[in-house]
């Protein structure tokens, strides 16, 4: 019925079972044979790529979920890096805070025991301050009477004003509001200023009950070398004798050296220079 004829067909999946078709001949093959054949390699054919594809789709979501399995992870990896990236900095800082905390407290620790180191000698000296004061206020007592009794015997230079100062620190040692600090300060300041009186050079306005009678004078104090009167219009002068404990005049030929030293002490004069005074004699002091 038909001409004798080759055909060939290959097919993937019998080729990868190792079933390969490599040629069939046939003769006088009917057309409803061949086309029964051929349908059933089409199916077979159909079936293996569909088995093919499902398999494909299969791996490559198996793929994309690890993907996102594994961004996911990374997410994860990224936050929680993070979150330790914190707690370390976090750390770090609290260490420095720790590590400044141990200097101060050893600090602090150092201060305290110097504070009571300080403290009891602090209780020492206020015991002792309480045994010196015990004992100060008698020396001062003494210091106080020995001065006044120099001024007594002293030329009578600002005599008032000096026993003024002395009737004032008396006061002083009596008197609950002064500390025991401020009264021997006072004393050692009168001696100060006594002391002072030696090395100085004076002038001041004062009466003076003379054997004339009372008279305002100018006063001119060198020292303790020598204590001068002169009246005001500068025309009697004298001295205070030591020796007799009284003002005694001098001659008017004094008169001129006494100005001269009152001017310069006063400033009216700039001119230093030799003051021609009467000294007593050292061995009448």
């Amino acid at each position: 019925m038909g001409k004798t004829g080759t055909a060939f067909f290959v097919d993937s999946s019998l080729s990868n079972a190792g079933d390969t078709i490599k040629s069939a001949t046939f003769s006088r093959v009917n057309k409803s044979s061949l086309t029964r054949a051929l349908v059933g390699t089409a199916i077979l054919v159909f079936t293996s790529t569909s088995v093919l594809a499902d398999k494909t789709d299969d791996i490559v979501n198996l793929g994309l979920k690890r993907s996102k399995d594994a961004a996911a992870s990374q997410v994860r990896i990224d936050t929680i890096s993070e979150a330790t990236d914190k707690v370390i900095s976090k750390y770090q800082q609290e260490s420095k805070v720790v590590d400044g905390l141990k200097v101060y407290n050893d600090r602090m620790r150092r201060t305290l025991k110097a504070q009571e180191v300080a403290m009891g000698k602090l209780e020492t000296s206020i015991d002792d301050a309480s045994l010196i004061e015990r004992q100060i206020v008698p020396l001062m007592l003494r210091m106080i009477e020995g001065l006044d009794q120099f001024i007594a015997a002293d030329v009578p230079y600002k005599r008032a004003e000096r026993e003024e100062r002395i009737s004032r620190i008396r006061g002083y040692l009596t008197n609950a509001n002064i500390s025991a600090a401020e009264r021997f300060r006072q004393v050692l300041e009168a001696y100060s200023i006594e002391n002072a009186y030696g090395k100085s050079l004076d002038v001041y306005r004062d009466t003076l009950n003379l054997d004339s009678g009372d008279l305002t004078v100018n006063v001119l104090q060198v020292g303790r070398v020598g204590l001068y009167y002169q009246t005001l219009d500068g025309l009697v002068s004298g001295y205070w004798d030591r020796k007799n404990n009284k003002w005694v005049a001098l001659d008017s030929s004094f008169n001129g050296g006494i100005t001269k030293t009152i001017r310069i002490v006063l400033g009216k004069e700039s001119n230093k220079q030799l003051m021609p005074l009467p000294i007593a004699a050292p061995e009448s002091l």
